[in-house]
């Protein structure tokens, strides 16, 4: 594959203006004449609705700014036209509903062009969209759709390459088609491997901006809502969020300034969601302030480029955990589109050595944060500190530490050298009825969350209840002009754009061979 080729042509995708919302909008195609539809309806209704709970809930601004979902049967229809996710969960809940309500297993063949004409439909209807919001005075100027399907993800690419090789896909930033298959449950221990695997930064070809992504999943609810997940995670690529500022070894100490310093450009990236920007569990408001705070380090959303200063290496056994605070933070090479490709890839390099040095010395590295200089008020400059941790990936873990004026006074009394064996017993025998887990998953613990945020999002619709389906009027009747979902926009016609030449950036194949899936 020829990479600079290829970022070459993402440059022309990207205009080099700063848009006004980073995140893509999201057009979602589900496939329903799959044989498994029974099974998959159920698990992909609910995966998508305990997601988009999530994106209504979040304080902040919105993860998942416009959705539209498209069913294609003997042909595409679209369920729910572009609608903008935050304030609107009871429309979606309506738009799940009718997705659940769609016909079982084996009452549409496979095959035929529907999802290519879901895709174009879409990529027409977020454009008029797009126009009608510029005219508004708000802009979102990219779309990335996800295609669910039980087709085979290469015969899925080769009928998009042929049908929109003559479509204007500058709007366009990837396509996922998604290959859902029915298997057996494997051990719960397997289901992080498979997160892992179903990220957009995942290899090299996520830098290249429009790009076709296959994928392969178990229709279950939680591979599928990993997938959706992805959805919330910062897709603003216009600059690094980090820089990781080392000193240079390329000087002798006697000679070397000592402004001299290595630069590695990074990406954060939440490895959890902040349960108090949930508005319903928390006063999501109060963490507003968070943000600017010179304590605090957010990855959501990056509004200012963090530079941390390594200045001194620590041994891993020698960190107590007790002084870390705050949610920690995934720390990765850039993405960002606007650097040059050997810059990204010495850049890629560069980090992907750090991570092994570190892990060979067995070692962290202390960082403090440099200051922003964001007002001229700040005549006193608070400094925090942070602690980078290496793993065995191509990854670092950065939490806070606590610095001299926040730590309080603590005793630790030490362990008694005997003590009375009839307790000693009673502690041993209620240890020894605990069942023992190898390693932590967060997959296996429920908390009734999404059942919690729901009740709190729901707002019945004021409209009259929705007949059932078997008292509806055909859907496809050539000559039936009206229509369940009032349209956002007016309907196009699927005449072919003006001249842009399809280029596939690349197809990649992120098989999940190994589900996540703890056993119900």
């Amino acid at each position: 594959m020829n990479s600079r080729k290829l970022l070459s042509e993402t440059r022309r995708t990207f205009p080099a203006t700063k848009v006004h919302c980073q995140q893509p909008s999201r057009i979602l195609i589900v496939d329903v004449t799959s044989p498994s539809w029974t099974n998959t309806c159920s698990v992909l209704s609910e995966a998508l609705e305990n997601t988009l709970c999530l994106a209504c809930s979040l304080t902040g601004p919105c993860r998942v700014p416009l959705l539209s979902l498209y069913v294609v049967q003997n042909q595409q229809e679209c369920l729910l036209p572009f609608t903008q996710v935050k304030e609107n969960f009871a429309r979606i809940q309506a738009c799940i509903s009718e997705l659940r309500s769609l016909p079982r297993e084996g009452c549409f063949p496979q095959g035929g062009n529907g999802v290519v004409q879901a895709v174009q439909d879409g990529l027409q209807q977020f454009k008029q969209y797009s126009r009608h919001a510029a005219a508004g005075g708000s802009a979102n100027s990219s779309v990335e759709i996800t295609i669910l399907t039980s087709q085979s993800g290469k015969e899925m690419v080769k009928q998009l390459e042929k049908k929109l090789k003559d479509v204007d896909l500058m709007c366009l930033r990837r396509i996922q088609a998604i290959e859902v298959l029915k298997r057996d449950f494997l051990e719960p221990e397997d289901v992080e491997q498979c997160m892992l695997a179903e990220e957009p930064s995942s290899n090299d070809t996520a830098i290249l901006g429009m790009d076709i992504d296959v994928q392969t999943i178990e229709d279950n609810v939680i591979s599928l809502e990993m997938l959706f997940k992805t959805w919330l995670h910062d897709y603003g690529t216009e600059r690094e969020h980090l820089q990781l500022l080392l000193p240079s070894g390329g000087f002798s100490h006697a000679t070397a300034p000592k402004t001299t310093l290595m630069c590695l450009k990074c990406d954060l990236q939440e490895r959890l969601l902040d349960p108090a920007l949930l508005s319903g569990t928390a006063d999501g408001t109060m963490r507003a302030a968070d943000f600017n705070s010179p304590c605090q380090m957010a990855a959501w959303p990056v509004t200012v480029l963090y530079k941390l200063r390594v200045v001194k290496a620590l041994k891993s056994e020698g960190v107590c955990e007790s002084v870390l605070y705050g949610l920690p933070f995934i720390i990765k090479p850039t993405s960002c589109w606007q650097l040059d490709w050997d810059e990204l890839e010495t850049n890629q390099h560069s980090f992907h050595a750090l991570c092994h040095s570190l892990l060979k010395r067995k070692w962290m590295l202390l960082a403090k944060r440099e200051p922003q200089n964001t007002s001229p008020n700040w005549n006193i400059v608070v400094h925090s500190y942070y602690i980078i941790v290496p793993s065995d990936s191509a990854t670092l873990l950065v939490k806070a530490v606590a610095m001299r004026e926040l730590l309080l006074p603590s005793t630790f009394p030490a362990l008694l050298a005997e003590h009375p064996e009839r307790v000693h017993g009673l502690i041993e025998s209620a240890l020894n009825s605990l069942e023992v887990e190898v390693a932590y998953n967060p997959l296996h613990l429920k908390s009734n969350l999404y059942k919690y945020l729901k009740s709190m999002l729901y707002k019945p619709l004021h409209r009259q209840q929705a007949q059932p389906r078997d008292q509806r009027p055909e859907r496809h009747q050539p000559k039936q002009h009206q229509s369940r979902v009032k349209a956002t926009v007016a309907p196009l016609l699927m005449a072919p754009s003006p001249v842009q030449v399809f280029r596939p950036a690349g197809v990649r194949r992120d098989s999940c061979e190994r589900s996540l899936l703890p056993k119900e």
